[in-house]
């Protein structure tokens, strides 16, 4: 599990490494994230680091919403930036076998950290960290023992770490990506400059 994880940080890390290189030869110009902005994140999420395994399906896959302000600004030759903000994220799956099985649900609320930092004209570059509680909840279905109707919940902190960007087609509207160990492994959505 850790050479897994390993594995996919080495990539993330990699990916992140030419994405600024290849970025820090363009000529940046005027930031699209500044201080006192602020932008609402809807995403769903392709793959996740919950659940894994030959039975395991997919019932509502990982969506997450997040808001982040622009706090604090001119950091590193005045074109980094720091963002901070709200999360929240949920995923259902279920694991069944033959005609019996458990409904796993995970809802996470917490708080994301960015450092944003430009390297070209409309591309909102940045790296960060996922602190939150995960509520996770579960409940057998199918072929039950008679008078054994089975559910659980419980909860836990939950972290991850990510690089994401955000690339500007208008002033108030980007596509996002977001790469990293968390609810989900890639998260894909759009990003509204409030």
């Amino acid at each position: 599990m850790f050479n897994l994880i390993y594995k996919f940080m080495k990539r993330i890390l990699l990916f992140a490494a030419v994405v600024s290189l290849i970025a820090g030869q363009l000529n940046a110009q005027d930031a699209v994230f500044a201080k006192g902005d602020k932008v609402l994140n809807l995403g769903l999420g392709l793959g996740t680091s919950l659940y894994h395994g030959r039975y395991w399906k997919s019932q509502i896959p990982p969506v997450s919403a997040s808001l982040e302000f622009g706090v604090a600004d001119n950091i590193i030759d005045e074109k980094g930036l720091i963002g901070i903000g709200p999360y929240l994220g949920y995923t259902s799956y279920k694991y069944q076998v033959v005609d019996w099985g458990w409904k796993y649900s995970n809802f996470i609320l917490g708080v994301k950290g960015n450092f944003h930092y430009l390297f070209v004209d409309n591309l909102d570059t940045y790296a960060g960290i996922l602190l939150g509680y995960n509520v996770s909840s579960s409940k057998e279905f199918g072929v039950i023992t008679p008078g054994y109707d089975y559910s659980y919940s419980a909860g836990g902190l939950i972290y991850g770490g990510f690089v994401g960007a955000r690339y500007y087609f208008k002033e108030s509207f980007a596509v996002m990506a977001e790469a990293g160990y968390g609810l989900t492994y890639l998260t894909l959505g759009v990003s509204l400059k409030l």
